[in-house]
């Protein structure tokens, strides 16, 4: 393995969990670079199922070193819940694990502001997963933010108090909510000095050190390039950068120290909460068609974080193209092939109309997306089960040709296929 960059290029829920565990074997460092528990990696070994919101996936493999980078926001309270069920199954996280000393915290007040906001926006919300990662990575931007290494600072109870005295007037004054107590803060700062603070280093360091040594790095994202802050289908996207780019900054490495950016996506297009989805076919509000709702039931479309349904469409290859280009993106890993499966035809978009002008990029503007109508080309699909194949050969001419196809859209190769949730359900390419 070379130094890879590993991101999803649509809405998020491309199925990197998956591919970070597969790719994880053959690396030496597996970094998390963005994001907070928002994210959920969903990974399946055997009859088993395991779901990662902060640690990376590669928490899975004895040799593998797992890293919590600068650029995450953690909730202390979730992390160590997850750092239990780990251990719980046998799993030695502390001895793999290690987090960024710069790393922000979420705290009580975070997660309170956080659904007061949402709750007062009413029908204009943007569809926040409630976690806090939004104040959280607002109030580091305004430097008001606590940081792990904080913890041993000493003067954290007067920056804590001058937090509250902020947003509990936020919260009782503006959005009519209650307020959050000094206790419940000072309780979840207890844990984190008594769980987080042994693992923080500095992540930078040994990352130098690593990658001098000769050791193989996977930087792993969180979300999908269409939530980026920047690049994404804003307001309705995350706090954070999750482009390739995000990656040097959040984990303190250079753009020297990267070889190659993996594109991860699937064979059809989801998107959780809000915004606009030029291709959508379904969502649980009552918009239905055949084909949208087969790819919902078989591709079990609901969030492994939040449980929420998601939205589905066709595969839209105006996203896609911009996503591999504003990430630079070497190869494409496409997941869920076999969710096409027993669909009559398969359509692929190429390109927007507005106005009765072609587009072939993402409009900034989100109103102007949500008003576009997706050009699509329409390719037979197939009645073979592609469910757990290995190899090409396998495949039918129709999803052949599909990918061939998506690879011209989109202007870059297929180097991985998934066709399954197991570790095994996997085409190299």
């Amino acid at each position: 393995m070379t130094n890879t960059i590993a991101i999803g290029i649509q809405w998020g829920d491309e199925g990197k969990g998956k591919i970070v565990d597969l790719l994880a074997p053959d690396v030496d460092v597996v970094a998390r670079f963005q994001g907070g528990p928002n994210a959920g990696h969903t990974l399946v070994l055997g009859d088993k199922k395991t779901v990662l919101n902060h640690i990376p996936s590669g928490i899975l493999h004895e040799d593998t070193l797992c890293l919590i980078g600068n650029g995450t926001v953690v909730d202390p309270k979730r992390l160590v819940e997850e750092m239990d069920m780990l251990i719980e199954a046998c799993i030695p996280v502390t001895e793999r694990l290690k987090i960024s000393e710069r790393c922000q915290l979420i705290l009580p007040y975070h997660r309170s502001l956080d659904a007061a906001r949402e709750v007062a926006k009413g029908k204009a919300k943007i569809g926040t997963t409630g976690k806090g990662i939004g104040p959280c990575y607002e109030d580091k931007t305004a430097r008001r933010g606590i940081r792990l290494v904080d913890l041993t600072s000493d003067d954290l109870d007067e920056r804590i108090d001058a937090n509250l005295e902020y947003v509990n007037f936020m919260l009782v004054e503006y959005l009519k909510a209650a307020p959050v107590s000094r206790m419940e803060v000072d309780a979840m700062l207890d844990l984190a000095r008594e769980r987080l603070l042994p693992l923080a280093a500095d992540v930078p360091l040994i990352l130098q050190r690593r990658i001098k040594a000769g050791d193989s790095i996977l930087y792993e994202g969180a979300q999908g390039s269409m939530l980026d802050v920047d690049h994404g289908t804003y307001p309705f996207v995350t706090s954070s950068n999750t482009v390739a780019g995000a990656a040097l900054a959040g984990l303190g490495v250079g753009p020297g120290q990267v070889d190659a950016v993996l594109g991860i996506c699937k064979a059809y297009t989801t998107r959780v909460g809000a915004g606009p989805f030029p291709t959508e076919l379904y969502n649980a509000e009552g918009m239905e068609c055949p084909s949208g709702k087969h790819m919902a039931e078989k591709g079990n479309e609901f969030g492994s974080t939040t449980g929420r349904p998601r939205r589905t469409g066709w595969f839209d290859g105006v996203v896609v193209q911009h996503a591999v280009r504003i990430n630079g993106v070497t190869g494409l890993a496409i997941t869920k092939m076999d969710v096409l499966d027993g669909l009559e035809e398969v359509k692929l978009c190429v390109a927007y109309e507005l106005d009765g002008e072609r587009l072939e990029s993402v409009p900034a503007c989100c109103k102007q997306l949500e008003a576009v109508e997706p050009v699509y080309e329409t390719l037979p699909g197939w009645s073979e089960n592609t469910f757990g194949a290995t190899s090409m050969e396998q495949l039918p001419a129709n999803a052949r040709a599909l990918l061939k196809r998506i690879e011209e859209v989109c202007d870059c190769p297929v180097t991985m296929l998934s066709t399954g949730p197991d570790r095994s359900h996997i085409i190299h390419l």
